[in-house]
Parts: structure tokens; C-alpha cells; sequence
């Protein structure tokens, strides 16, 4: 019978494999390297950034949100994100006058600007209304950028696709903060913090 700490051991394992395959993938790191990039020259040209989600997905994209507006490490200035998962009397009155899959479509259109970038979040890279989202973004001149699980998804037409080698919930997830984060670091390390990458 496994022990409660062997099998706490083994889901660490597990993550850390993820992470490990993640690594060795050079196109992925190219594309996080590439969407670090475009994020600190959308908000050196006064642009923002729209994060989506669903479910834990919507949670990813509420904190990328508030690491960019508040601070990630450094004491500096906010920078403009919206997380478009966060206002239940917008998200309901779409989802009741449109349907589910117009939630982040239409807030595209009435928020996002050429220019902008729009990130979505999503495990299985399936999600309609995050399919539906790219097509605002090329109504609107938006970069989309998608940040998604190993298995096929309806998601490949985005400009930048962000894949986490696995087909478990959970482990990519835990790959997507870890992206995120990235993200959030470079752009505060670029903007506020002097170091020069050679993304810049």
C-alpha cells in the first residue's frame, strides 16, 4: 500500500518531469521567448494585455492579470491587463443574450484595441469560447497568443502557441503558472527593473 508521503513524492516527480520535457523542447521556449518579447513592446508602444481562461484557466488569467497591473517582484508602477474572466454581470449577460461562447469574443471587440495582445489560457486548447476569441483578435488587429496542453487543440490558428507537453489537468496547470510567470517577470525585468535581455 502506498504511503501518503510516497505518493506526495511521486506527484512532485511527475511535475517535475513536465517541466523537465517542457525544457528540452526548444520550439516552446522560442515561443515563450517570442511572446516575452512581444508583451514588453506592446507596452512600450502603450498597448495592454486581455487574459482568458476557464475555470482553474480563468484563475490563471485573474493572477497574470494582477501580477501586470500591481507588481510581480519590484516596487514600480502598474502596467494595463484585464483578466476577462472576472465580471459575473458581463459574463452572464452575455452568456444569457449570446450564448457561453461569445463571453470573450465580445469583450474583445469592446475593449481591445490594435495592438493589444490577448492571451488564452485553456488545458485542452478545445474551449469555444477561447476559439471564438481569435476571431475578435483578427477583427480587431490583436496578437492572441495561446498558452495550452500537449494534446491536439482547435487553438494552432493563434499567432503563438504555447504547448505543455502532457495530457494531465493538473500538471499543466502547474506548467501554465510556471509560464506565466515567466511572462511577468521578463516584462517587469525589461520595463522597470534595467536588466537587458536580449529580447529587448
Amino acid at each position: 500500500m502506498t504511503s501518503f508521503k510516497d505518493f506526495v513524492k511521486e506527484q512532485v516527480a511527475v511535475s517535475v518531469r513536465v517541466k523537465e520535457a517542457f525544457l528540452a523542447d526548444e520550439k516552446a521556449m522560442e515561443e515563450v521567448a517570442a511572446v516575452a518579447a512581444l508583451l514588453v513592446d506592446t507596452y512600450r508602444a502603450g498597448g495592454k494585455s486581455l487574459w482568458a481562461g476557464n475555470g482553474g484557466s480563468a484563475a490563471d488569467a485573474q493572477h497574470m492579470a494582477a501580477e501586470l497591473v500591481n507588481k510581480f517582484r519590484l516596487n514600480r508602477s502598474g502596467v494595463p491587463a484585464l483578466a476577462l474572466t472576472v465580471d459575473t454581470s458581463i459574463l452572464t449577460a452575455i452568456g444569457n443574450d449570446y450564448g457561453y461562447d461569445q463571453v470573450f469574443y465580445r469583450q474583445i471587440m469592446a475593449c481591445g484595441n490594435p495592438g493589444d495582445v490577448f492571451v488564452g489560457i485553456s488545458t485542452s486548447g478545445n474551449s469555444a469560447n477561447l476559439v471564438k476569441a481569435l476571431e475578435a483578435c483578427r477583427e480587431k488587429g490583436i496578437v492572441a497568443v495561446a498558452i495550452v496542453g500537449g494534446a491536439l487543440c482547435k487553438m494552432d490558428g493563434y499567432d503563438h502557441v504555447i504547448r505543455i507537453p502532457s495530457t494531465d489537468t493538473p500538471r499543466i496547470q502547474e506548467c501554465q503558472t510556471l509560464v506565466g510567470h515567466i511572462l511577468c517577470d521578463a516584462v517587469e525585468r525589461s520595463l522597470f527593473g534595467g536588466d537587458c535581455f536580449s529580447i529587448c
